[in-house]
């Protein structure tokens, strides 16, 4: 099929991208700027990845943090959590001083059965089961195409409250902020994620709520609540870079705006913080309806203009689509004034791999080179992770049976006597049906049988856990071909079999070949088999329940940015058995406070470790399986080091504030531009 040449000719005529402009093979092509404004667009984002555009002076911070999800009030993962923690540490740490950061998020309504959440006019109940009382704030009205391709001004609501020391500002619009499912919604999308009731899609809902900021962002400059700094959190707002810093020129080149006004909204840093960049929101079908919905009359002329830097992907040669598909991230990270991402090893990774990087590799290594982006592991409030009295009383009032311990490091006696309780409750739920189906009614268990007779010596036996959501990129089959290599080598061994609890919510078909684990162990070894407990399904308490008896936690991940499980295993004395990838290789010390593979394999070449044993061991799924044998071995036969390498995870501190933490990064960052 011929190239179709998408240039300055074909868009003369329309203010607006053609509706089906992307569905041929095109190239893009820029003319040479007849106009400063053209020049400028043309010029963004050059300067933006040399970092050639002067970070503001700024005396105060007042940052808003723009995140699709909060721990608080819609959490599906890890940015959730940053969302709601980074804001509260820097708020506790720095309010005195006249700094805070303000998150902004969507106002979400309605009941996906595994999420609600709904609101009266002045308490809105999140999806995590927190309250807040609302205020009105303003109106405003976001101009976005409807399904037949008008531009319809969308009544938007914003409201403002406070929760944990937090200002939070939520903008609520029914729409687009529903989450009560379509009859289409795909089974695995969920929460903020879902298809709601109205046919809107993930990429459509986050592609409004970047425009809707931008509206905000000019209703407010007369507020006190306009920011000097923005904190983009993830792809769900990378659409706004776009919006602040092309909008505004393309307007201005039309005297369609106020000069005062455009210089405040572009002068305003942003700050990306790009989490897993598998997940950027492409909108393929909708391309031309969303960037219309965006850049309105000013589309046509902004896309011919929004030229990249020069790179050697000829896919990212335009800013607002990767190649020929709405990309929602790809303007953040061409036209952000700073990118980080979750953790050092991680940025080595996208910055270096296509594997990791994808289409933006180019441009993350550009900026990286020139020091507009960073690496700053997260954070993790260690009181919420940690074993104590206010939790453990909880967890035990849950189950009603247990009498599970608190314990430090220098009380891991009572983490071995966790051990021996929670052998009683995997058993009580195995063998009392309607136990089971009161206390974890939505977990599904597979042939759970009681052990509490089998183990004769708990203090010898290793107990083993995988309780990460059931996708692809946890590496549950690597786990289990470990498992079922470990097993098959020490069949007739001397030491007590492990007992292993693998498991999530998430994918069935992950579910189902854990199962054909259990069966496959069943056949070499029947007692072996009686000890793998595989379950489908999450209960907060039981996962919690299952850490505080662990001594190890699985962690093979085909990638992992940042992570935050092996943070909490590590904090309740469970060792992390892990792949050497991202911020797992930043946050667990091999042979000291955790398991490490010595490799680590993407498209079939290594990129972790060394080249002699990267010829040893060839693939992850041989590394996993030796570090599993390395951990294992360790727990039987030197268990004084086991010991120390718990009491050393345990007395590790992933907090925000500590010192040379991730929140004195996050502060030079956000005066300074630098760390």
């Amino acid at each position: 099929m011929s190239k179709a040449r998408i240039n300055s000719d074909l868009l003369q005529s329309t203010t607006f991208l053609p509706s089906k402009f992307n569905k041929k093979k095109f190239t893009i092509t820029y003319s040479v700027p007849t106009t400063p404004f053209a020049l400028e667009i043309q010029n963004l984002a050059k300067n933006q990845c040399l970092g050639k555009n002067a970070w503001p002076k700024i005396n105060k911070i007042k940052a808003w943090m723009l995140s699709a999800e909060t721990a608080t009030f819609m959490k599906a993962g890890g940015l959730g959590m940053i969302a709601s923690e980074l804001p509260e540490a820097f708020n506790r740490q720095y309010s005195n001083n006249g700094e805070s950061i303000c998150v902004v998020t969507p106002l979400y309504t309605g009941d996906t059965k595994k999420k609600k959440a709904f609101f009266d006019g002045k308490i809105y109940t999140g999806a995590e089961h927190k309250n807040i009382n609302l205020n009105k704030l303003m109106d405003i009205f976001v101009p976005f195409m409807d399904e037949k391709e008008t531009l319809v001004r969308y009544k938007t609501e914003i409201f403002i409250g406070v929760c944990e020391n937090t200002s939070y500002i939520f903008l609520a619009n029914d729409r687009f902020f529903n989450i009560d499912p379509h009859k289409n919604n795909p089974s695995t999308q969920d929460g903020c994620y879902i298809m709601n009731k109205n046919g809107i899609n993930e990429v459509e809902r986050f592609a409004f709520f970047s425009k809707a900021i931008y509206e905000l962002l000019k209703a407010s400059i007369q507020h006190d609540i306009f920011p000097n700094v923005i904190i983009a959190n993830d792809w769900h707002s990378g659409a706004l870079s776009g919006l602040m810093k092309y909008l505004p020129i393309a307007l201005l080149s039309k005297n369609l705006i106020n000069e005062d006004t455009a210089d405040k909204i572009r002068s305003i840093p942003i700050i990306h913080i790009a989490h897993h960049l598998g997940y950027q929101g492409w909108d393929y079908e909708n391309t031309a309806r969303i960037l219309n919905s965006l850049y309105e009359e000013q589309t046509a002329f902004v896309f011919k203009n929004a030229k990249s830097i020069k790179n050697s992907n000829s896919r990212t040669t335009n800013t607002l689509i990767v190649h020929d598909c709405y990309n929602q991230a790809s303007c953040n990270f061409h036209l952000a004034d700073r990118i980080i991402t979750v953790s050092k090893n991680y940025l080595e990774e996208v910055s270096k791999e296509l594997g990791f990087g994808y289409d933006f590799r180019d441009i993350l290594k550009i900026r990286k080179d020139h020091r507009t982006f960073y690496g700053i592991v997260n954070g993790y409030d260690k009181k919420l992770i940690s074993p104590n009295v206010e939790k453990i009383s909880s967890i035990n009032s849950f189950f009603g049976t247990t009498d599970f311990k608190v314990f430090d490091r220098d009380t891991l006696e009572n983490k071995r006597h966790n051990k021996a309780e929670f052998v009683k409750l995997i058993s009580k739920i195995a063998t009392d049906k309607n136990y089971k189906e009161n206390i974890i009614p939505l977990i599904d268990t597979y042939q759970f049988e009681d052990i509490s007779t089998d183990i004769k010596n708990i203090e010898k036996t290793p107990i083993v856990c995988a309780t990460s959501r059931l996708v692809e990129q946890k590496g549950y089959d690597v786990a289990a071909q470990s498992i079922l290599s470990w097993i098959k080598k020490h069949n007739d061994s001397k030491y007590e079999m492990p007992v292993f609890i693998l498991g999530g919510a998430g994918n069935i078909e992950l579910f189902k070949m854990l199962t054909k684990l259990k069966d496959r162990v069943a056949k070499i070894n029947k007692s072996a088999a009686s000890r793998i407990f595989v379950f489908h399904g999450y209960k907060d308490q039981f996962a919690y329940a299952i850490q505080l008896a662990a001594d190890f936690y699985m962690m093979p991940c085909r990638f992992e940015p940042c992570g935050l499980t092996q943070m909490e295993a590590m904090a309740k004395g469970s060792l992390p058995i892990a792949m050497s990838t991202g911020g797992l290789v930043d946050t667990i010390n091999n042979q000291v406070d955790g398991f490490r593979t010595d490799v680590f394999f993407s498209e079939n070449r290594h990129v972790y470790g060394n080249n002699t044993t990267a010829r040893r061991l060839q693939n992850n799924e041989t590394a996993y399986t030796e570090t599993l044998e390395n951990a294992l071995q360790t727990f039987y036969e030197l268990p004084n080091l086991l010991s120390a390498m718990q009491k050393n995870a345990m007395q590790k501190d992933f907090s925000w504030n500590t010192i040379n933490g991730p929140l004195n990064k996050y502060y030079s960052l956000l005066h300074t531009g630098l760390l």
